[in-house]
């Protein structure tokens, strides 16, 4: 699936800025649901982001190109690989901008999994395809342990912020609830206030990892997201994004999203420049700074399409 379109001014982080990392996760997921929801003849939810990598910006005005291909299937989810590229409308030259592994899950309507049709892979780019997404299994089911195994309380002194809104209906998707882009968009823009703060200065998006979805968000929520710095390198900051979401009238919210981004402080050429450094204080600030290295040292280990085989032909 291949969805083509020009990037617009309001799709910039501010006025005269590249596109922002939130908005291409919005069409990331929106050329992977086409694909999930074709391949498996009904509605699909967005189960899980991995490796999401910012390889350079998207200008306003340029053509933007998202190809979605289906590499695996389990007994109900469909594993996508996702690839945006962008060129100047006057070249037609398109480069890579970004690219992830996503992984959707076939739903009925009762709301629960159901089984999706096998893909089959029948040429050698298919094969390879197909063998680099299995061999991420392993390594996803490691980072969302570590994930899982952390403890985020007000006993950190981390630097902090935290967004709350509605969950508006213009955030409705098929299913009538807020679209998994959408909630992307809305960390990916936590995220940034969390890092803009602590740099005092500008920022961008260069690596986001491990978002999971837990349940969903409906039209006319309460959505609460709370960024946490976590760790700091010489030019980044690692932040770790919770959303919580819930009717508004009981005031109870359930855990529904988490993530974790990588945001690099750039100067005014948007030259990646360093970051005053954040050292931790109390037991959990420690635990979630060496937590952040754990990450780091798994995604090392993450296979390329090199350790699968051949290099697929839509890259």
């Amino acid at each position: 699936m291949t969805l083509r379109f020009l990037a617009a001014p309001t799709d910039a982080t501010t006025l005269g800025g590249d596109v922002r990392g939130g908005r291409l996760l919005s069409w990331i997921d929106k050329a992977a649901y086409a694909c999930a929801a074709a391949w498996s003849g009904g509605y699909t939810v967005t189960a899980y982001f991995g490796n999401i990598t910012f390889t350079r910006g998207i200008e306003p005005g340029d053509i933007v190109e998202v190809t979605a291909t289906l590499i695996h299937t389990g007994t109900s989810s469909m594993h996508i690989r996702c690839t945006v590229s962008s060129a100047a409308p006057h070249s037609g030259v398109f480069t890579v901008a970004s690219e992830c592994l996503v992984i959707f899950v076939a739903v009925g309507e009762d709301r629960r999994p159901r089984p999706v049709r096998q893909w089959v892979p029948d040429t050698e780019t298919d094969v390879a395809a197909e063998r680099f997404a299995t061999a991420r299994i392993p390594v996803r089911r490691k980072i969302e342990d570590a994930m899982a195994s952390v403890t985020y309380s007000d006993a950190g002194s981390a630097p902090r912020s935290a967004t709350r809104f509605l969950a508006a209906p213009t955030d409705v998707n098929w299913g009538g609830n807020a679209h998994g882009g959408r909630v992307m968009e809305w960390m990916d823009e936590s995220a940034y206030l969390n890092a803009a703060r602590w740099s005092g200065g500008r920022c961008v998006s260069a690596y986001v990892g491990g978002i999971r979805f837990y349940a969903p968000i409906h039209i006319g929520d309460v959505v609460e997201l709370d960024a946490r710095l976590i760790h700091t390198g010489k030019q980044t900051m690692h932040v770790s994004v919770h959303v919580r979401a819930g009717d508004p009238r009981s005031g109870e919210l359930k855990h529904c999203a988490h993530s974790l981004t990588i945001v690099a402080a750039v100067d005014a050429d948007g030259d990646a420049t360093t970051v005053r450094r954040w050292t931790p204080v109390t037991a959990e600030d420690i635990e979630l700074d060496n937590h952040a290295r754990e990450l780091m040292a798994i995604r090392a280990s993450l296979p390329s399409w090199s350790d699968a085989g051949p290099v697929p032909t839509f890259l």
